[in-house]
């Protein structure tokens, strides 16, 4: 299965790269691609991996670790629980995950561009109702986007700058002209949340709150305790329940998060039946420690999901504004020092594969070890003089020999560190000032594993004299200081799809090195990288955009801001026999909009 799915993925590929891009054509359409057009056809019946036919009813459980304080999850402030949006809040258009980047019609009915996307018009369905019974009007959905663009979290801002101007267009239509040059915007501003402008009149939209927000989506909050649990119910009333979009998902009646103290506290909840879904990331817990009764009992079944999308990025990224992760060679040093085959062996029995680079696992992946060629070498010609060793001539991560002494890599790394003025004195590595490398890990209690693998991290930093910390802390105090980029070093995960876009530039974008909220932890600031994301986002042309992701992986891998671990090219979802999933599986697997909006609960 798994095998034939990859071989979908690049015949979808191949299919789209070796076209011309045909001109949207003026006029109403059902829905828009990236590039191309969208597969489905207008009178579709339902997504290919929905099951139109699933019965509804039932309710699904999750467990969480960490809380919440708030139910506003569009601002910086506060933390809110998981699902709000997904389950409460609907957007323009709807995505489609057997697809690298197509959206749908959802709370509008159409959707026009022209060839050159310099504007999109939406014109809303006459039938769409937020959840109290009123319409979604213009209105609401002008405001919602001036109000997330200046009042919501960053990565709302930087597509609303680009919005020259916003114009009603007769009783449900709304356009939006650009001042810039981006393919990428009309899917962009599809996917907004529209909220309710009546609801927050006279209040303060950037305050944290209780008040859960007034949506147009299947869900609304019934119950929740803050930080302890919430509960959302299927709005019976809910107007989008026929749309071709829809049919065959949101099939429960009621979806629940109980939170924890840590990720193991949930496990032992799910064994114990309190939660009724639980996706596990270590290979060999999911061989060795499903033992117990209700698994035994057939209770609760194991799936494997298979997907094909990148590996994205995790691992241990490093804060270079702090001035000892400045150097590369520093950091390049700290990449070769961590011994990952002994970690990955000892953790995960040596089964998952390492990530490579950002876009890994993909076409869009650059090639480990290769020099740059063709379309990308041109790419990145005009920035060699500020790019890292490897980025053109080629660069793979350095391999450890899975010893606990792993001798030559420590050698090579104190080479690199004596390079950029780093040297062991009575122990202790030191720089020309006498100020000993010293540094901290931070982590979120209950990341069991990567707790783990930092842990043996540390150990092996001693022998380069390096005086490291593994230091925990709860989730609340995990967002501020990461929000604020308040740490050493700590875990980072950043998950790509197979259509990067925008979203590049919140994680990349030189902004984040002093902007607070963003999601480019690392402090990056490469132009090379900022004009890759530019000319992804402004492509016609297929080849173009594949070239240009692959430059940016050139640059970010290249960089040397992240000591990458693992990825798997599967998920492992255990759940109660009752959660039923369709045999025909999105090319994104286990990803946002599959569990549970297809899943089905039945006796």
């Amino acid at each position: 299965m798994r095998q034939g799915f990859r071989t979908g993925l690049r015949g979808l590929l191949a299919v789209v790269a070796s076209v011309a891009i045909p001109a949207m054509a003026a006029g109403d359409t059902h829905g828009i691609a990236m590039y191309g057009k969208p597969a489905l056809p207008p009178d579709f019946v339902s997504l290919p991996y929905a099951n139109p036919d699933a019965p509804k009813g039932g309710k699904i459980a999750f467990g969480e670790s960490g809380g919440f304080d708030s139910l506003n999850p569009f601002i910086v402030n506060g933390i809110a629980p998981a699902g709000i949006t997904n389950h409460t809040i609907e957007t323009l258009l709807g995505r489609s995950f057997d697809e690298p980047f197509s959206l749908y019609g959802l709370l509008a009915e159409s959707v026009v561009t022209d060839e050159d996307r310099t504007f999109v018009e939406f014109t809303l369905r006459p039938e769409a109702r937020f959840s109290d019974g009123s319409p979604v009007t213009v209105e609401d959905v002008i405001w919602s986007f001036e109000t997330l663009g200046t009042k919501g979290q960053p990565r709302y801002a930087a597509a609303y700058g680009k919005v020259a101007k916003v114009e009603k267009v007769g009783e449900r239509g709304v356009r939006f002209t650009f001042n810039t040059v981006d393919r990428e915007l009309p899917l962009i501003l599809g996917l907004r949340p529209i909220l309710k402008q009546a609801q927050w009149e006279g209040k303060d939209f950037t305050a944290s709150t209780l008040e859960a927000p007034v949506g147009s989506g299947p869900y609304v909050v019934a119950e929740f305790e803050p930080g302890k649990f919430i509960t959302y119910r299927k709005n019976p009333d809910w107007w989008g329940a026929e749309l071709p979009f829809n049919r065959g998902q949101h099939n429960l009646d009621e979806i629940r998060y109980d939170y924890f103290g840590d990720a193991g506290v949930v496990f032992e909840a799910f064994k114990a039946g309190e939660i009724t879904s639980w996706r596990e990331t270590n290979p060999v817990k999911w061989e060795q420690q499903y033992d117990f009764p209700a698994l035994a009992a057939g209770d609760v079944v194991k799936s494997v999901i298979p997907h094909s999308r990148p590996s994205g990025i995790e691992g241990f990224v490093m804060n270079t504004r702090k001035p000892i992760f400045a150097d590369w060679r520093v950091r390049e040093a700290l990449i070769t020092a961590f011994n990952f085959e002994l970690v990955n062996k000892t953790l995960n029995g040596g089964i998952p594969p390492r990530i490579q680079s950002y876009f890994s696992n993909s076409p869009l992946g650059m090639t480990p070890g290769a020099p740059a060629e063709g379309k990308v070498a041109d790419l990145l010609a005009p920035f060699a003089d500020s790019l890292l060793p490897g980025a053109l001539e080629g660069y793979a991560l350095p391999a450890g020999d899975g010893t606990e002494a792993n001798r030559k890599a420590i050698r090579t790394a104190t080479d690199l560190l004596e390079q950029a003025g780093w040297t062991v004195q009575d122990g202790v590595l030191k720089n020309d000032k006498g100020e000993p490398f010293a540094f901290d890990i931070l982590i979120t209690n209950g990341a069991d594993d990567i707790i783990g693998a930092a842990t043996i991290y540390v150990e092996g930093l001693k022998r380069l004299g390096i005086e490291a910390r593994v230091v925990t802390v709860d989730s609340a105090q995990y967002k501020e200081r990461t929000t604020n980029y308040d740490f050493d070093m700590t875990h980072y995960v950043r998950s790509l799809s197979l259509s990067p876009g925008n979203e590049q530039t919140l994680y990349w974008g030189s902004a984040g090195v002093t902007e607070p909220g963003t999601r480019n932890w690392m402090g990056m600031n490469s132009p090379a990288a900022e004009a890759m994301i530019a000319t992804m986002v402004a492509s016609k042309n297929p080849d173009d955009f594949v070239a240009a992701v692959q430059a940016l992986d050139r640059v970010l891998t290249s960089g040397r801001y992240v000591i990458p671990i693992w990825y798997s090219d599967v998920s492992r979802l255990a759940h109660r026999k009752e959660l039923k999933y369709p045999e025909r599986l999105p090319l994104y697997g286990d990803w946002p909009g599959f569990q549970p909006e297809v899943w089905w609960y039945q006796e």
